[in-house]
């Protein structure tokens, strides 16, 4: 086998698996342990791959790292669901609400298109389009302009602005990870400016975020674990960062998913 077919199936061998170990690959591939080393040595410097003690794991993603929404809203549905709807339950009629951008809070926005005499605040494309596709004469719906984002958010001075001079019952602000030591973070930081604004507007900060968003960390730091009265989130987040955000978060909602046959009928 050439070097760069030896590479490639150890490469392929990491997606797949998360990881390797040199022994493994020496045993499985016929070549010597300075060899393995010396491939995964390549692969690290080509960004391919992050070099352990012992073997090699998967790249973890970047701080500025910024998927797009489409690749984000295929991840964890039925969990994002049940946070979404869970946090719908804490919206009451003829209240101001904002909403930040993310899939999560996408979700929640279609959860409240029924909801009488809403006032709606949101920097985000998505979730203005949630809400005009289904009118009603008794809400109203502000977009408050600004750049856009790969997670169609409107960032920067215009939405700052706007949002500067608005004040609202309840924040729901989606994240792009959250952890002990930095808080609630996003990967761009136009938009820890701008949501740091929206937390600055409400009376009550609520954060849905599924599981997987447990130890991400991005560039900027929007809020701390304390400064959040609710998060909601899912029956896959670890026992350690339960007790974490139950410890930290004024309140610490975890939601359950429907069974399948209930979310096939739907």
């Amino acid at each position: 086998m050439l070097a760069q077919q030896r590479r490639q199936a150890i490469l392929e061998r990491v997606r797949a698996t998360g990881g390797v170990r040199v022994a493994d690959l020496v045993r499985e591939l016929g070549v010597s342990d300075m060899t393995i080393r010396r491939d995964l040595e390549v692969l690290a410097e080509r960004g391919l791959v992050d070099k352990v003690h012992g073997g090699a794991t998967t790249t973890g993603p970047g701080s500025t790292e910024e998927p797009g929404f489409t690749a984000k809203s295929a991840r964890q549905q039925p969990e994002k669901d049940a946070i979404a709807r869970a946090a719908a339950r804490l919206v009451r009629p003829g209240t101001a609400i904002a909403l930040s951008a993310g899939t999560t809070i996408w979700t929640l926005a279609r959860h409240l298109v029924e909801v009488p005499e809403l006032t709606v605040i949101t920097n985000s494309i998505r979730v203005a389009d949630v809400f005009h596709r289904v009118p009603r004469a008794d809400r109203t719906v502000v977009l408050t302009g600004g750049v856009r984002t790969p997670s169609d958010a409107l960032v920067g001075p215009v939405a700052v602005a706007t949002i500067r001079q608005l004040h609202v019952d309840t924040l729901f602000l989606g994240v792009h990870g959250m952890s002990a030591r930095a808080g609630f973070t996003t990967p761009n930081l136009l938009e820890a400016e701008t949501d740091r604004e929206l937390v600055g507007c409400a009376r009550r900060l609520v954060v849905p975020a599924d599981h997987t968003k447990w130890g991400l960390v991005g560039i900027s730091t929007i809020a701390e674990l304390a400064e959040a009265h609710v998060v909601i989130t899912d029956e896959g987040l670890p026992a350690h960062a339960r007790d974490e955000l139950a410890a930290s978060a004024g309140e610490l909602i975890i939601a359950a998913r429907e069974p399948a046959d209930t979310r096939e009928s739907l």
